[in-house]
């Protein structure tokens, strides 16, 4: 009897798997596996900025296109043809073209320097503030060289040739040559040019004149290296922390920044009176 129990025990107890159980799953697994996981939050949207009247578009685009340089040029040559005793509308043609003609060197400029600008936080910058879209700036360049081609031209076809070339040459300073010891080359050339500018000028595409007088277009390429000292003396921090070695750069270094600041003051005031002393005695054309 007790082997028959045995045999039924044996028989009744429940039969073992070899196999191994699965691993459990977590609930965090189960949950991934069962429901895919969902699309990553869009940002939020930058909130629009609010711009006050003078942040304007028009505004912008006057502020980046160097408007004091600009005026003072345009306005220093249309005297310079007054003296020379050109007509009311000639002055004024002048006036235009080369006011038209900075207006593109400033742009171009800015967008050149639009990161440096922003990594300086260079104040009075639109297109390093995002104030000014470049897209904008090299619009309005294309529609000023437009413009400013029969506007020179306008000036007779030999003085608006040399007008263009110092153009040309200004907006090649913007990208070569500036950062090293000939930094000053750019600014003498398009100053030089000029005279020529002037002396072959007067109405309409079919003026011609007569070749400026030497003496005039040294001292034009002299008062060109002095304007790219001022024009330099207020970047020198920045311009040494991006590694430039210019010229005035250079100077500024051995002698000082104030020092060198009354020493190109002087020496511009004597090279505008030297210009006035030779137009006046010579005049402008040979």
């Amino acid at each position: 009897m007790v082997s028959i129990r045995r045999a039924r025990r044996k028989q009744a107890a429940p039969a073992t798997s070899t196999r191994p159980e699965p691993e459990p799953r977590s609930a965090a697994t189960a949950g991934a596996s069962a429901v895919a996981a969902p699309p990553p939050a869009m940002p939020p949207a930058a909130p629009p900025v609010n711009r006050t009247w003078r942040q304007a578009g028009p505004l912008m685009l006057l502020q980046a296109a160097h408007p004091k340089q600009a005026f003072l040029t345009a306005a220093g040559l249309a005297a310079v043809a007054a003296l020379a005793g050109r007509p009311t509308r000639e002055m004024g043609l002048v006036f235009v073209t080369v006011l038209v003609g900075q207006a593109i060197v400033g742009w171009h400029n800015d967008l050149v320097d639009r990161k440096r600008d922003a990594s300086h936080e260079t104040s009075g910058k639109p297109l390093a503030q995002g104030l000014l879209e470049p897209g904008t700036a090299w619009f309005a360049i294309a529609c000023a060289a437009l413009l400013v081609i029969p506007l020179a031209i306008g000036n007779g076809v030999t003085a608006g040739i040399a007008y263009l070339a110092a153009l040309v040459v200004s907006l090649l300073g913007n990208l070569v040559l500036r950062k090293g010891l000939l930094s000053w080359l750019p600014w003498a050339v398009s100053y030089a040019l000029y005279p020529a500018f002037l002396s072959y000028g007067g109405w309409g595409g079919e003026a011609f004149g007569a070749p400026p007088e030497i003496a005039i277009t040294a001292l034009a390429a002299a008062l060109g290296v002095c304007v790219h000292f001022l024009r330099a003396l207020p970047g020198l921090v920045a311009d040494n922390k991006d590694g430039f070695r210019h010229l005035p750069l250079r100077v500024a270094l051995r002698l000082g920044a104030p020092r060198l600041l009354w020493i190109t003051i002087v020496v511009t005031v004597l090279v505008v009176a030297g210009l006035l002393l030779t137009g006046s005695r010579v005049g402008l054309a040979q």
